[in-house]
C-alpha cells in the first residue's frame, strides 16, 4: 500500500492508506443512483402485488441459522460474541430473519402475509465478479398460504422484479415432489450424491453415480426431470403422483399470467429445505456465477419457536442484477449551476431555492472563485445551463440564461428561466 502523509502529523511522519474490507465496495454517486433507479422500480413492483416492507436486525442469535443449516454454517457467517457473551451474527440471508419475526410479533396477524425487504447481507467466503462478502437481496416471503395460486403469485413477482431491471434472464420452475418420489427408496446419503449430481447437470457424473449404487435404473427418469419441456412426460416417468394437480394447477396460472418461464424438475439444491414448488433465474451475460433469483415454498417457523406455517418466498442477488445490466444511461433532472459574485450571493441563494422548488438541481459555487472559473466548474459538472447573477442583473431583478451546450445566453426573468430549462427536457 502507497504511504501517505497524515494532516496534521509531524513532518516525515507517514502511515498506510487505510482500504475498503476484502469483498466489500465503495458505491460512489454515478453508481448509486443506478442502483437506486432499480431498487425504486423493484419496490414498486411489490407494492403493485400488495406486499408491504419488512426490516429486520442486521445481527441476529447464531442459532437462528445453525438450527436450519447446521453448525458448519458459522464458518461462513460473521460470527462473533457481544460483551454479554452472547453468541450473535451478520445476517448471512433474509429468509430466517423474516420467519423469526413473523413468530416474535405477526403470529396472530390475518393470513396471508405479504412481505418484501431490501437490505445487505453478510458472508464470509472467497470474493469473486458477482459474489461479495457484504451484498443485498430483494426477497419476499409470502406466509401462510398453501395453494398453487400462492405458488403462482410469488412466480410471477419474482418474474416481475427481475423484469422491471431491465436484465436479460431465463426463469426455471419445477416442483420437489416427482424427484422425491423417484428417489424415495434411496437412504439419505445416497440421494445427497444422486443431487449433488443433478446439481452440477452432468449427465455422465450422474450415470457413474447411480452405476456405483447400483441403482442405474434410475439414470433415465431422472434424466427426464432435466430434459423433459412438457408436463406428460414428467408423469410418464413418475405416475399421477399426489402433487400432479397442484403441479399443473401452478403451471396454468402461470400461462394465464403470460410469464414466460422453462420447465425444470431436475432443481435439486435446497430438497431438504424446501418443500414443493422450487424456482430459479438465471442472467444471459454472468458465466457460471449467474443465478441471480432462487426460491419456493418452505416451512421454517416451527424451527423457531412458533406454529408450522406454510410459507412461499424467493431472493434476488441484487448485486449480480447491476452487474449484469452494467452502466446504463438514466434521464436526469434539468440541472443549472448558479454563477454570482460574492456581491450577489444573496440573491443567487434565492434564484437557487427557487429553481430548487421546481424541480431544477442548483448548485453553487462555495470558494468565490470568477465567473470564468464558475463556468469552466458548471461545464464539469453535467449542468446544463448557468443561471449569471452579476451586479447588473441583480439590480434589475433577472439573470442571465446560458445555454452550456450552444453558449447562447439571453438575460430574462427567473420565472421565464424555468421554463426555457424545464423546456428543454421535453
Amino acid at each position: 500500500m502507497d504511504p501517505v502523509h497524515r494532516i496534521g502529523a509531524p513532518s516525515g511522519e507517514k502511515i498506510n492508506m487505510i482500504q475498503k474490507p476484502r469483498g466489500t465496495r465503495d458505491f460512489l454517486p454515478a453508481e448509486m443512483t443506478q442502483r437506486r433507479f432499480v431498487e425504486q422500480k423493484m419496490r414498486s413492483v411489490a407494492a403493485g402485488f400488495g406486499y408491504g416492507e419488512i426490516v429486520t436486525p442486521m445481527f441476529e442469535e447464531q442459532e437462528l441459522f445453525t438450527i436450519k443449516s447446521g453448525e458448519g454454517i458459522i464458518n461462513e457467517m460473521y460470527a462473533f460474541e457481544d460483551k454479554g457473551g452472547r453468541k450473535l451474527t451478520l445476517r448471512p440471508e433474509l429468509t430466517s430473519a423474516v420467519l423469526r419475526a413473523y413468530v416474535n410479533e405477526a403470529q396472530m396477524a390475518p393470513k396471508p402475509l405479504r412481505w418484501f425487504y431490501f437490505a445487505e447481507c453478510f458472508r464470509y467466503e472467497r470474493p469473486q465478479k458477482g459474489r461479495y462478502r457484504q451484498f443485498w437481496q430483494f426477497g419476499s416471503e409470502l406466509i401462510g398460504a398453501d395453494s398453487a395460486a400462492a405458488d403462482a403469485e410469488v412466480i410471477a413477482l419474482a418474474y416481475e422484479l427481475l423484469k422491471c431491471s431491465g436484465v436479460r434472464f431465463v426463469l426455471k420452475v419445477g416442483h420437489l415432489a416427482p424427484m422425491k418420489h423417484l428417489l424415495s427408496d434411496l437412504d439419505a446419503p445416497s440421494q445427497k450424491q444422486v443431487m449433488a449430481a443433478l446439481d452440477k447437470r452432468d449427465m455422465d457424473l450422474l450415470e457413474t453415480t447411480l452405476a456405483a449404487l447400483d441403482r442405474s435404473d434410475l439414470f433415465e427418469p431422472l434424466k427426464v426431470l432435466v430434459t423433459a419441456k412438457t408436463l406428460p412426460e414428467i408423469f410418464a416417468v413418475t405416475g399421477d403422483i399426489p402433487e400432479k394437480t397442484r403441479i399443473e394447477e401452478t403451471f396454468g396460472y402461470l400461462e394465464a399470467q403470460n410469464i414466460p418461464f422453462e420447465q425444470n424438475f431436475g432443481i435439486a439444491r435446497g430438497l431438504d429445505y424446501y418443500t414443493g414448488m422450487v424456482f430459479e433465474g438465471f442472467a444471459d451475460n454472468l458465466g457460471a456465477e449467474n443465478q441471480i433469483l432462487g426460491g419456493g415454498a418452505y416451512r421454517l417457523a416451527h424451527l423457531f419457536g412458533g406454529k408450522d406455517v406454510p410459507s412461499c418466498g424467493f431472493g434476488i442477488g441484487f448485486d449480480r442484477v447491476m452487474v449484469s445490466l452494467g452502466e446504463f444511461s438514466l434521464e436526469t433532472k434539468p440541472a443549472a449551476a448558479v454563477i454570482c459574485t460574492p456581491e450577489t450571493r444573496i440573491p443567487a441563494y434565492k434564484a437557487a431555492s427557487s429553481l430548487r422548488s421546481a424541480g431544477i438541481t442548483a448548485v453553487m459555487d462555495l470558494l468565490d472563485r470568477g465567473f470564468g472559473a464558475q463556468l469552466s466548474s458548471a461545464l464539469k459538472s453535467g449542468a446544463s445551463f448557468a443561471v449569471v447573477i452579476g451586479e447588473k442583473e441583480a439590480a434589475a431583478g433577472t439573470i442571465t440564461l446560458k445555454n452550456l451546450s450552444t453558449a447562447v445566453q439571453t438575460e430574462m426573468s427567473l420565472e421565464s428561466a424555468i421554463e426555457v430549462i424545464h423546456g428543454s427536457c421535453r
